[in-house]
């Protein structure tokens, strides 16, 4: 069977990889979380158009679910953890931690990582998640952290390492949960259908006009709760 690996949306798959990983260098190496957000906006960009141009140019192929799978692995499953992780190292404590406990705890934000592959795995064998996501989707998840990183570093405000290892720990688990996240692709403009979706969007813009480095922390927890009360109402 001849695979063909360079076609127009595997080329920007790993543009989405790429990205990624350079994200890990900038938040582990460089220090810089700016510029590891930049990167994390790239990978995201990267993943919405991989695949419209593989709609587009009808180039579906096996080998590219399977390529994208592992490119959001790093870009949205280890380069979030690992920011939260360099983050963590550089916080202060909230109680008084003994030397076992203080240096083991920098690590939790990896949890992220290893719930990420659980959650893509899930994903690429449930054939009920093409109208809405269970879980948090892992690219909301690195754009909730990356941002969130960033904000608290840019206004000055210090977040305590029992903080960071508790909101890891917080969405780690929202990755894998059953709660039912809607998507953002219209089959109409009809209220009735999309209203989730329209209310999602008008407070979106509200943060981005208003919250300024907060706005993006902020729009994902508002993805998050908007998702999370439709997804209950359905379940009544």
């Amino acid at each position: 069977m001849k695979i063909k690996l360079f076609t127009v949306p595997n080329i920007i798959t790993l543009g989405n990889l790429l990205c990624g990983c350079l994200s890990i260098v900038a938040s582990l190496v460089v220090g810089d979380f700016k510029l590891a957000l930049i990167f994390i906006v790239a990978s995201a960009v990267c993943d919405f158009f991989d695949g419209f141009t593989a709609r587009l140019l009808r180039q579906y192929s096996d080998i590219g679910v399977q390529l994208d799978s592992l490119a959001d692995m790093v870009s949205f499953g280890v380069a979030p953890s690992a920011i939260m992780f360099a983050f963590a190292l550089q916080a202060p404590t909230l109680f008084e931690l003994n030397a076992v406990v203080a240096h083991v705890i920098v690590y939790v934000p990896f949890i992220m990582a290893a719930f990420s592959a659980l959650r893509l795995a899930k994903f690429n064998i449930d054939e009920t998640q093409h109208e809405t996501f269970e879980g948090l989707p892992t690219p909301a998840n690195a754009l909730f952290c990356a941002s969130f990183v960033y904000a608290a570093i840019s206004s000055g405000k210090a977040v305590e390492v029992e903080w960071i290892a508790l909101i890891s720990v917080v969405m780690a688990a929202l990755l894998v949960s059953p709660i039912r996240m809607f998507s953002f692709k219209l089959k109409s403009f009809a209220w009735s259908k999309n209203k989730s979706l329209y209310i999602f969007l008008a407070l979106a813009l509200v943060a981005l006009l208003t919250l300024g480095v907060y706005s993006v922390p902020t729009i994902i927890v508002l993805y998050i709760v908007i998702s999370t009360i439709g997804w209950m109402f359905c379940k009544k």
